[in-house]
């Protein structure tokens, strides 16, 4: 696993680098701006539905499965949560990233460490109105979990700069395959590689306006 260490964001909130790769987890400008933008205003918000299977490919730090959490709660709406991650972030690091100290939530520390220490490959309930299944496997293992009729994919990835086959048709297939109809992914990449792949397998894309630091972000829509 390559190192990573615990940086500050222009906004003050800290996110995770890997020095080797020249990559953070979030936005040097800011978790908190690029999160909410592109994966709960376009993404949790265009889901009209009392609720909502979402799918999260690389559920990293915790940090949309948090703000997840507590729109679900704000909003009254049924989450049943699953997500990926192959490499774990530790203790020791979400405990550094403090994440709960951005709500006013009451519990936030709770719900905070709870997402983190879940058993993986086992249904978990943070709240009744909010279930978590981790899976602690590579992307590209997806087809081999029972997941279907997802509504909503956060589709989270390390750049096509240092993981391009996640970024490529067999990937988004596998992803399309087991989405219902509608349903959406919301991703903070528009590099157009990737968006004529997400075409390719049917997707339905459109280009918006990105987060701070970034020019564009893509909806794609299974019709």
């Amino acid at each position: 696993m390559l190192e990573r260490v615990i940086i500050t964001t222009e906004e003050g909130t800290h996110t995770i680098k890997i020095p080797e790769w020249n990559e953070c987890y979030h936005s040097h400008h800011g978790i908190l701006q690029e999160a909410n933008h592109v994966f709960i205003s376009n993404g949790l918000d265009k889901i009209h539905s009392k609720e909502i299977s979402i799918l999260e490919m690389g559920f990293g730090t915790g940090l949309n499965a948090f703000l997840t959490l507590n729109k679900a709660i704000e909003k009254n709406i049924k989450i049943n949560y699953y997500t990926i991650e192959k490499y774990p972030v530790s203790t020791e690091e979400f405990e550094k990233l403090q994440y709960w100290k951005l709500t006013d939530e009451e519990e936030a520390e709770k719900k905070f460490f709870l997402l983190h220490e879940a058993e993986w490959e086992k249904e978990i309930v943070i709240e009744n109105n909010f279930k978590l299944i981790k899976y602690n496997l590579d992307f590209f293992e997806l087809k081999n979990i029972p997941i279907q009729n997802i509504d909503l994919v956060y589709y989270d990835a390390f750049g096509a700069r240092v993981q391009p086959e996640f970024w490529d048709e067999p990937m988004f297939r596998q992803i399309y395959n087991c989405m219902s109809s509608p349903a959406l992914l919301t991703t903070y990449s528009s590099k157009g590689s990737a968006r004529r792949a997400m075409e390719l397998v049917g997707f339905k894309v459109e280009k918006l306006q990105g987060p701070k630091g970034k020019r564009e972000m893509v909806n794609a829509w299974k019709i």
